[in-house]
């Protein structure tokens, strides 16, 4: 399971994904660190999150490599 999202404070995120106090999609998953990219506002970060979601053959090939 792969999980794409967008944040100001990743290790904040990761941290609240792990204790379950995240989102409900979260919750019952130890979640590490794949990728993550540093961009220079919320509307580019929000504009990548969306395409990264649909792209599913990327995600796939992140998690083989793990």
């Amino acid at each position: 399971m792969t999980y794409v999202g967008w944040t100001t404070d990743l290790d904040k995120r990761l941290a609240r994904h792990n204790a379950g106090t995240g989102a409900r999609a979260t919750r019952g998953h130890t979640w590490r660190l794949l990728y993550a990219e540093g961009l220079h506002d919320r509307i580019e970060a929000m504009s990548r999150e969306w395409y990264l979601k649909r792209e599913v053959r990327m995600r796939r090939l992140l998690r083989a490599l793990v």
